[in-house]
């Protein structure tokens, strides 16, 4: 909280910025981390948590969009190709490539053998760096993927793209977290109260959404990155662009894992639209809906929810089908998609790319960000600091590359010290990967810190949050360098707990309220009490917040609940609570 606290008083000081960044989604992040690095002094400011809204319901996938193929999105692809294995390149912790089997059933408006072509072409879009595409046949997949009901199929193909190993908000943190070291002055839960042109100068009123104080700040420069909220932004700033959103709802359910292969189970729905079966640890994100809104802060409902069962049931052979009682967690957002506000909405909705476009005004100094996918973010940051330059601020350090993992000599030095101190021997025995691993690809550089905080004290090294694989050191980290503003920042955002976890285990953890205690010091109980009044409990289902109520189930589902926890075979119970591969 004091680097939240720091950070708002300097953004009400008298300073004049470069530029401010509205909006702390992934879209904003990039443009902070792009310009900070180049030396242009930045502020940040979201009305939420950052990562707050479309950027934290994502699929987790970064891939190309096969799917725009279909609608002869053809550049589109090979720049979504190309920006994919840039990712990979420079992110090698964090972003990796993984195999897509797609299953075709009997009556799909192409044939296998047109799409297994397709793949290739796809392939050769991402100038070949991935694993070659595979026509299986059924026969292998009953042996590979056994869970797949393989009676209405009449072809499979498998091809490659790459998900984040950690969760999407903690992508777009690392961002953010980038800007500040590079001098940007970020602030979450501050929102735009007003904007102002005088004297070339933007004047912003700003207002603390926890405090409810209020200021001014000024800026030469004004980014709106504010996602499925940019119109609004612009209105409030009476600016007239040349592009708008449409908005598009998706969800996902979080049940145990289906299958224990990490891979992706692609199929297309009873719409004829991708949905996917993507591994998240031990468990398996499922999804997604694409239903046209107008909300943005779009609820689950009963009927999303029985579209996506049907849909996956009718795809898989399991022993039992899923049903609303496996759900551990849901998602629920929209998807902001940039469309022409003279006939760009007469297009089919569902032919709508996630493309970004963005409008700006040089004279005077406005940029506004529509639409955009976590696979182009480089791209994003690039062509914000460009226009920033082009309205007159000063880029003092073009060429520093302000993406990416640390230089190799960073790396080799973390492992070594973690290998002289003997770090992995404090693995947890229910950990899915080594402690070092997961430390450098979380905290990378900062992963240093860590080290010598268990070398001081042991006790560092041991799991807090019991289930999780959240070590004190971890925590410590988070309170004092990942502006955690309330408990939902940490579970939902900075990790991804309460996707993995049924909010009974969370709520009932012994070191949940030494964490707040870490986090929020005198205010712990307070966060603690809040993030519960604000995520109740309904049928053990933890749910984004804004995701609206649940539907309501009969008696009956509550006790199968209870009779399927106390069969399932796939985790191990230490004290009394489940450990989970988070």
């Amino acid at each position: 909280m004091q680097l939240r606290e720091s950070n708002i008083e300097k953004l009400a000081d008298d300073s004049v910025y470069d530029t401010l960044i509205i909006g702390g989604g992934i879209n904003g992040a990039v443009s902070a981390a792009a310009l900070a690095g180049r030396g242009v002094k930045v502020g940040l400011v979201d009305q939420g948590d950052f990562a707050g809204m479309t950027s934290m319901w994502s699929s987790n996938l970064i891939w190309g969009g096969i799917k725009y193929m279909e609608s002869y999105d053809f550049k589109l692809v090979r720049e979504l190709c190309v920006s994919r294995n840039h990712l990979i390149t420079h992110y090698p912790s964090t972003v990796q490539e993984i195999r897509f089997l797609t299953t075709i059933t009997k009556g799909f408006r192409w044939h296998p053998l047109v799409l297994w072509a397709g793949t290739w072409i796809y392939w050769f879009f991402g100038n070949c760096f991935t694993k070659i595409p595979r026509l299986p046949k059924l026969t292998q997949i009953n042996e590979e993927e056994s869970v797949i009901n393989t009676k209405p199929a009449t072809g499979c193909f498998e091809y490659s793209d790459a998900f984040l190993h950690d969760n999407d908000a903690r992508f777009v943190w690392n961002f953010v977290r980038k800007a500040m070291n590079s001098g940007c002055v970020a602030a979450n839960y501050v929102e735009a109260t007003g904007f102002e042109r005088r004297d070339d100068i933007w004047h912003v009123g700003l207002r603390d959404v926890m405090s409810g104080r209020e200021w001014t700040v000024q800026t030469k420069t004004l980014v709106n990155a504010c996602g499925p909220l940019a119109d609004r932004t612009n209105a409030l700033a009476d600016k007239h662009t040349e592009h708008s959103h449409v908005l598009s709802k998706g969800i996902h359910l979080i049940v145990n894992q289906v299958t224990p292969n990490k891979r992706v189970l692609a199929f297309f729905d009873e719409d004829g639209r991708l949905f996917f079966a993507i591994p998240m640890g031990n468990r398996t994100c499922i999804g997604t809906t694409d239903t046209r809104t107008d909300d943005p802060h779009a609820a689950i409902t009963d009927e999303d929810i029985d579209f996506v069962l049907n849909n996956i049931n009718a795809r898989l052979d399991l022993d039992k089908p899923l049903d609303r009682a496996d759900i551990i967690a849901t998602r629920c957002g929209v998807r902001p998609l940039a469309v022409q506000n003279t006939g760009g909405k007469d297009r089919d909705f569902l032919q709508l790319s996630r493309k970004h476009e963005i409008d700006s005004d040089i004279e005077q100094g406005f940029v506004s960000i529509f639409g955009g996918k976590l696979t182009d973010c480089v791209n994003v940051g690039e062509e914000i600091t460009n226009l920033v330059k082009e309205m007159g601020i000063r880029v003092r350090y073009p060429r520093y590359r302000w993406y990416g993992e640390p230089v190799d000599a960073v790396r080799d030095e973390f492992f070594h010290q973690a290998q002289l101190m003997d770090l992995d021997a404090y693995t947890s025995p229910a950990s899915s990967e080594p402690l070092s691993t997961r430390l450098w690809r979380r905290y990378a550089a900062h992963a240093i810190g860590i080290l010598e905080n268990i070398r001081e004290d042991p006790r560092q090294a041991e799991i807090l949050i019991e289930g999780t694989e959240y070590i004190r050191a971890e925590v410590r980290q988070a309170a004092r360098r990942e502006m955690i503003t309330k408990l939902e920042d940490f579970l939902r955002r900075r990790s991804k707990i309460s996707l993995v976890s049924r909010q009974e285990t969370i709520q009932q953890s012994d070191g949940l309220m030494e964490a707040c205690e870490m986090l929020f010091g005198d205010d712990a109980k307070m966060r603690f009490d809040e993030y519960f009044r604000d995520h109740p409990i309904t049928n053990g289902i933890a749910r984004d917040p804004g995701a609206g109520p649940l539907p309501a189930q009969d008696a009956s589902n509550d006790d199968a609940t209870v009779a399927m926890d106390e069969s399932k075979q796939d985790k191990k119970v230490e004290g009394g609570f489940e450990t989970l591969n988070w």
